[in-house]
């Protein structure tokens, strides 16, 4: 079937017209891990301070119908202000998947889904091969859309994708969960592409590669990048380059003597948000190929802990940013697939040592094992939840193609560390 002139109806034809036997295996491993890890991110993103702005806000809110708000079990919120507060949560660190073009997938789908699922009335509930295919047709949207982008090959410079692209992806998925018909899904896109300010005329020429039959979806030619801490993609490059060149001039347990650098160089692709030479602020220390380089030099990699208020105004680590120097390589683009980052290191001595990294670990070619994975997401999840929580998400992950209701997901989402609920208890 081949789809329709108007971008909104094409979409829907082909939403519409997916089933969940289009969906392959390795299509919904990729989706689990993408799944597991956004839960990871999200729960620990409800320790930040815009989340609790965005829950303070939403709180003035009521209806009937409520939602879960992630690690918090005696709050509930309708699910459009839920989905929402969970949203901030997953990008509120910058820790979240990422994919090329370049786009955050997982946040702008996970939350509204599972919001929605506690809301279907018992005999209309949702299994988890329902909940996948919803979730995937909310990922292929995004990623068809930033496809017909011109802007999109690149590091985007002018607009944040996933308020245009993720928006259009969450009207998707929910219309696919919530099993509208075709003319229902053309409506919602075309409300969705209204708030979402999506250019969406000049992709009409665009849509004739998509066909029902085989269906060939996106995420399984491109997979996502897994971040290891939270930070903007471009910073995993540097920060591994950077842990190389450590080796060379300091032992595994031993300190990195500042004085006996003389100066710090590194060749980056120009992006002028992501070069900060003196971040004072979490935020723009998290988009700063200098202080990321240097951190990774300092301490030996670069973790959650990295970003707070005590280590940014580290006396050495501000000696250290003033001996850097920047270069922008002609060959060097701002593009996930093509960039790379360099880090030389000249001591007093006249020594220089570098290295270049081409692929992180965590990038879609170099991808996180499971077992990383998981311990990324239980280093995260256990910051809210309880251990019986975590583990049942990752029980329930990774047999999600099984379960014959969804919301069953939802009650480990609410599972409380005792020590965490002790804490703001006495506070």
């Amino acid at each position: 079937m081949i789809a329709t002139k108007s971008v909104t109806g094409s979409f829907a034809g082909i939403i519409h017209g997916l089933t969940t036997s289009n969906l392959t295996q390795e299509l919904i491993q990729r989706s689990k891990r993408m799944i597991l890890d956004t839960l990871g991110v999200g729960l620990i993103g409800t320790t930040t301070e815009v989340f609790h702005k965005a829950l303070q806000y939403s709180k003035i809110y009521s209806t009937d119908i409520s939602s879960t708000v992630w690690g918090h079990p005696d709050l509930r919120l309708p699910p459009l202000y839920a989905s929402f507060v969970n949203g901030v949560a997953v990008h509120s660190m910058d820790f979240d998947d990422t994919w090329h073009p370049a786009t955050h997938p997982s946040g702008a789908i996970l939350p509204s889904l599972i919001a929605l699922s506690e809301t279907l009335p018992s005999h209309h509930k949702k299994s988890g091969l329902d909940f996948l295919l919803a979730f995937n047709v909310g990922i292929e949207v995004q990623g068809r859309l930033m496809r017909f982008s011109n802007e999109a090959s690149n590091i985007p410079r002018r607009f944040h994708p996933p308020a245009v692209v993720g928006t259009m992806g969450s009207a998707a998925a929910s219309s696919k969960f919530l099993g509208l018909d075709q003319v229902q899904c053309r409506e919602a896109l075309a409300i969705a592409a209204s708030y979402s300010g999506a250019p969406m005329a000049n992709a009409g020429t665009q849509t004739k590669p998509l066909h029902i039959e085989s269906y060939n979806w996106l995420l399984e030619k491109q997979d996502v990048a897994i971040k290891r801490f939270p930070a903007h993609l471009g910073m995993h490059w540097v920060a591994d380059a950077a842990c190389e060149v450590r080796k060379h001039i300091a032992g595994d347990n031993e300190p990195l003597v500042i004085d006996n650098i003389q100066k710090i160089v590194l060749r980056i692709p120009e992006a002028k948000y992501v070069s900060r030479p003196l971040p004072s602020s979490e935020h723009e220390a998290r988009h700063s190929f200098q202080f990321n380089a240097c951190t990774a030099l300092l301490d030996g990699l670069v973790s959650v802990q990295s970003f707070s208020d005590q280590n940014i105004s580290r006396p050495e680590l501000q000696k250290m940013l003033s001996k850097i120097e920047v270069l922008h390589p002609s060959d060097n683009q701002p593009n996930f697939e093509k960039l790379y980052c360099e880090v030389s290191v000249t001591l007093t001595n006249g020594a220089t040592f570098t290295e270049r990294c081409n692929t992180f670990y965590g990038h879609w070619r170099k991808p996180l094992s499971n077992e990383d994975l998981i311990r990324k997401f239980r280093s995260n999840a256990l910051t809210v939840l309880s251990e019986d929580g975590v583990d049942g998400i990752v029980e329930m992950v990774n047999k999600l193609e099984d379960l014959s209701d969804f919301s069953e997901l939802c009650s480990f989402l609410r599972q409380r560390g005792q020590a965490i609920s002790k804490q703001e208890r006495s506070s």
